[in-house]
């Protein structure tokens, strides 16, 4: 049926121009007006399509000849992009890369939002683009046995749970790789079972890594499904004799059959539970459960912009929704100010409260629980904050936060996105509830990757 209505049909080859990008970092092209997104291709792209997959509407290809290839492109530097779902950009020059993502960014805040960039409308300060080499302070890396029985650890294949062995990693700093090799070597040696997604069995399910790149401390974490590893200590011995810098080994429990990558239990097995980090002259305190921006150069700039958004005044308060340790509140405060932070999950409120503490900010007040709610009990009791920074998720805002944020009334609303779409459609009710946005900037913390960053300051009418 589906076949019939498309002017192609499976493993059909088609001569197409890359047009456009998918949010996704696909190339489209379109064949007699049915598009086609092909991985790995660049605008400018012309091809012969080999086409894989149909849908209704829309189809996906494979590349299976270059007629022209775009000026867009450059040699790839990663012998696994190919594979790999780690990045969608590394054949794209960073340039372009980020005239994709500002062009993404508009369009969502045009085409969903319905507003208006330029006079009259939003003022869009453009994007800012950062390096793509080594910039994630935090690293989860899923284990896996290959059909040799050998351990593989990397990215998954894009779309898949399929792990594609990787020994280096670009996004990650080089101590991470040598981290990583640390622990093969252990594997190989004593090692234990490595846990199966389809059986629920085996023991060792993840590295989670996390530093503090102006502390230079790391954290090591190694996510197991049981309450213990055979032959820990001589990874424990192993880890201090090449790594000096971990200050922190912790064991993370997660028996559940699921896709999250951290249990709710951790064990400390040397040093604490957290580390340290300094993220806009102000130090932070990063559990494994913590919320902390993966790129902190890029974070400390869009912190800036968010600082400059929120413009706090003397004696104004200012409530942080989805809070995470604290770090964008605690940033943008001063001693004058009062901050209510809001997060639901309770090691990072608990981070938050240290670093408050360690800081020396002390007109703070931290509460544990969803968003929408405890916005809704602050407006029962009659907080009225001056200000109101929201950072969600990729799913965005719920409606009933929204109208929330609305009834109290604060003089400027900051949103910091993760996700433009989201975005697009939570700005419109923002604006159809007495907040317009009047400034954005767009903010690449993730480059090579898909994602994007976006900051916007909303004024009430």
């Amino acid at each position: 049926m589906v076949e019939k209505m498309l002017p192609f049909k499976k493993n059909d080859t088609v001569r197409i121009t890359i047009d456009a990008m998918s949010s996704e970092g696909m190339g489209i092209g379109r064949y007699e007006g049915v598009a086609i997104f092909v991985p790995l291709t660049a605008i400018g792209d012309e091809i012969e399509a080999k086409i894989v997959k149909l849908q209704k509407n829309f189809a996906f290809g494979i590349i299976s000849k270059f007629i022209y290839e775009s000026k867009d492109r450059v040699p790839v530097d990663c012998p696994y992009f190919n594979r790999c779902g780690g990045c969608v950009y590394r054949h794209i020059d960073p340039e372009n890369e980020n005239k994709i993502k500002e062009e993404r960014v508009k369009d969502c805040l045009e085409r969903i939002g319905g507003f208006t960039l330029g006079e009259g409308g939003i003022e869009f300060e453009g994007i800012e683009g950062g390096s793509r080499y080594n910039y994630r302070n935090k690293a989860q890396i899923p284990l896996g046995i290959d059909k040799n029985n050998k351990l593989i650890m990397g990215y998954y294949a894009k779309h898949s749970h399929r792990i594609v062995d990787n020994k280096k990693c670009l996004l990650h700093p080089e101590i991470f790789n040598s981290i990583a090799d640390v622990f093969r070597d252990w594997f190989e040696q004593f090692g234990d079972t490595v846990y199966n997604e389809e059986t629920h069995k085996g023991v060792l399910r993840h590295l989670y890594l996390r530093m503090g790149e102006k502390t230079g401390d790391i954290l090591f974490s190694l996510v197991i499904n049981g309450d213990k590893v055979k032959n820990l200590d001589k990874l424990a011995g192993m880890l201090k004799l090449n790594i000096p810098n971990i200050k922190s080994f912790v064991l993370n429990i997660n028996k559940e059959k699921t896709n999250v990558i951290l249990g709710n239990k951790n064990r400390i097995v040397f040093g604490q539970e957290h580390i340290k980090d300094i993220l806009c002259d102000r130090s932070f305190n990063i559990s494994p459960l913590s919320f902390y921006q993966v790129n902190r150069k890029q974070a400390e700039k869009l912190y800036n912009k968010a600082s400059e958004y929120a413009d706090l005044k003397e004696n104004e308060t200012l409530l942080d929704l989805y809070c995470g340790a604290g770090t964008i509140g605690l940033s943008l405060i001063g001693n004058n100010n009062k901050l209510i932070g809001v997060e639901i999950i309770p090691d990072a409120i608990e981070n938050a409260k240290k670093n408050a503490a360690e800081n020396g900010i002390e007109n703070t007040e931290f509460i544990c629980g969803d968003a929408a709610k405890a916005a809704a009990v602050l407006n029962e009791r009659g907080e009225k904050p001056d200000v109101i920074i929201v950072d969600p998720p990729r799913k965005g805002l719920d409606e009933n936060l929204i109208l929330t944020i609305s009834e109290m009334a604060p003089k400027r609303v900051v949103y910091v996105s993760c996700d433009p779409a989201t975005l697009g459609r939570d700005l419109k009710i923002f604006a159809a509830n007495g907040y317009t946005p009047v400034k954005a900037k767009a903010f690449d913390l993730f480059p090579a990757t898909s994602h994007v960053e976006t900051v916007v300051l909303m004024t009430k009418k």
